[in-house]
């Protein structure tokens, strides 16, 4: 489990061609823009889609132009690439056994030592909605303030929860972080160094989504991921896709 840990502080910097700053502003993108991102992402790959999403035709995709279908493909893409890098963290963490030092509920009840599946079963059924709901919250905050990234806004810019309280849009009093950058680390990066963080997060999301796919099927079926055979993946005897289907409790 010690390779899977090196593995999380792991990056793709290296597949990553040296680009110039964007603007600031950006109201839409097109098959061109793809185009130009997939090169400076990875200029071995190049740009690849074999679905013809980025040629989805004005009105096909929910009434929308191609642009906004565009940003909402990219959208999804930086969204999900950010879940994965902390779902795959969050997997080596718990598999090499590291917890909260609290307890996992309010009646005592210890972590059980088994694999990161089998503790999310575990947890009570109220604390998985509180998560559901908060992440719930974040969603709707996202997705109401403009301008929207399938409207002329920037795909995978979060809003700032400071910003949101002084034009008063649903903050009943002042947050002191933001869910992006919370402590200003990037306010002082160039402009360059900025363009190059978005082009590796992508590719690191891209990793991290193909990393914990491969640690939920070595877990499922031992010897289905060969690069993952023999690093002692917990065996995981549940269903992924029934995360509600049991402890549906509060305390105990």
């Amino acid at each position: 489990m010690k390779l899977i840990l090196a593995l999380a502080a792991s990056s793709v910097t290296a597949y990553v061609a040296p680009v110039a700053p964007r603007a600031a502003t950006r109201v839409s993108e097109t098959k061109a823009d793809l185009e130009a991102l997939a090169t400076n992402l990875n200029p071995i790959v190049g740009y690849w889609d074999p679905l013809n999403v980025a040629d989805t035709v004005d009105g096909a995709f929910y009434g929308f132009d191609n642009a906004g279908a565009i940003a909402w493909w990219r959208q999804a893409e930086i969204k999900h690439g950010r879940v994965a890098m902390a779902a795959f963290v969050g997997y080596c963490v718990q598999a090499n056994g590291y917890h909260w030092g609290t307890k996992m509920t309010l009646g005592g009840a210890d972590w059980p030592t088994g694999s990161p599946a089998e503790q999310w079963d575990a947890l009570p059924a109220a604390s998985k909605w509180q998560i559901i709901l908060f992440v719930g919250i974040m969603e709707l905050f996202a997705e109401s303030v403009p301008p929207h990234y399938m409207k002329g806004g920037q795909p995978g810019k979060f809003p700032s929860f400071a910003e949101a309280y002084k034009e008063g849009r649903g903050f009943p009093h002042p947050v002191p972080f933001d869910l992006y950058d919370p402590f200003g680390f990037s306010k002082n990066r160039s402009p360059e160094a900025k363009a190059r963080g978005l082009l590796v997060e992508i590719n690191n999301g891209r990793a991290a989504m193909l990393g914990i796919f491969g640690f939920l099927a070595e877990s499922k079926v031992s010897g289905s991921v060969p690069v993952l055979t023999g690093l002692g993946i917990p065996h995981y005897d549940g269903d992924y896709m029934a995360p509600f289907a049991a402890n549906f409790h509060i305390g105990a």
